[in-house]
């Protein structure tokens, strides 16, 4: 016997608050609920059932796809078709949106996810994630489109993340602040552990892949420089550097002690093109919306993520959140010049 509140439970009763609630909504994340126990399953079991490695092929951002990253997708894409809640889904994983096949009904809301987050972790070990964005269709009467999902991140009805570390955790937001839920495998359930979280104001630890350096804008240099400058610099105080390449592995310790997580804009994407590092969509987006939710900030350096107009499925954005002082001392920075 368990004694806390199911994530089920706990969706339950917030739907109750809701006037006019079909459970149409409920549902949805139940059945989110249910793609990551599987994933979390197949990652936990890793070499055990030849789910590690490579599986030779790229996604649309030209990137190597592990063997995990196709099957969590085929899991999302699964669990998720056939209820009836949704109109399509979008996948940092495949080119184009997924429309719900004809066989099936169709809901109004949309779906977008990074199935696993982190994946180049994997084959060593160490923790990823699955995130997600729930959004809700405007047009009901046409079939769905690209167009359907450039909503900005404000729109969102709710996001979340499955954190598959050394126990697994589902984090969630429905714009009523921040919950976590802790998998108990006796009985299969999430069980909330975590209620209420928030992100303290002010930090003293920093993340960022410093190997970049060379390529970041002055603002970022400056910031980090005076991090690294400890108590002797102009900060006066001592900080901590943190980088595990895996974006919900970064936020999960964020939002559990605090601290302040950058991948900038840079002169190598400049070059290439590229208008950040992380997708606005499936990464920045929702992250951006929990993050807010727990009293943190989000920004791209200069702008709050969740204003932006998406022009594009796969658009990618800088990103800087965290720590509310930290963050607005790094846009202060940016909008110094």
């Amino acid at each position: 016997m368990h004694n806390g509140t199911t994530i089920t439970q706990f969706i339950i009763e917030e739907q109750r608050r809701v006037a006019g609630a079909t459970g149409d909504f409920t549902s949805l994340l139940n059945d989110i609920v249910t793609a990551c126990k599987v994933i979390s399953n197949m990652v936990n079991h890793g070499a055990l059932v030849g789910v590690l490695g490579s599986a030779e092929s790229e996604n649309v951002q030209g990137e190597t796809q592990k063997k995990l990253d196709v099957l969590s997708n085929e899991v999302f894409l699964q669990s998720n078709e056939w209820a009836g809640h949704l109109a399509a889904m979008a996948s940092e994983e495949m080119d184009d949106i997924y429309p719900i096949p004809a066989r099936y009904p169709r809901g109004k809301y949309l779906l977008t996810f990074d199935p696993l987050d982190g994946s180049s972790n994997i084959d060593v070990n160490v923790s990823v994630g699955t995130i997600f964005s729930i959004l809700r269709r405007d047009d009901a009467a046409t079939d769905p489109s690209e167009r359907d999902f450039l909503q900005p991140g404000t729109r969102q009805v709710a996001a979340g993340y499955a954190l598959y570390g050394p126990s697994t955790m589902m984090v969630l937001t429905t714009g009523n602040g921040v919950n976590g839920f802790t998998l108990d495998q006796n009985i299969g359930e999430f069980i909330l552990t975590h209620p209420n979280m928030t992100i303290p104001t002010d930090t003293r630890e920093f993340a960022i892949n410093a190997s970049n350096m060379r390529f970041w804008e002055a603002p970022v240099k400056r910031y980090v420089q005076e991090c690294l400058d400890g108590k002797e610099g102009p900060r006066g105080e001592d900080f901590n550097m943190r980088w595990i390449a895996s974006m919900v592995a970064e936020v999960h310790r964020i939002l559990t002690r605090g601290g302040i997580f950058m991948y900038p804009m840079d002169s190598k994407m400049q070059a290439k093109g590229q208008g950040g590092k992380l997708r606005l969509l499936y990464e920045a987006n929702p992250m951006s919306f929990i993050v807010e939710q727990a009293g943190g900030a989000s920004i791209t350096g200069t702008e709050r993520i969740m204003d932006l107009q998406p022009e594009s499925l796969h658009q990618r954005v800088p990103v800087i959140l965290g720590s509310k002082n930290e963050v607005e001392r790094v846009q202060g920075y940016h909008q110094a010049g």
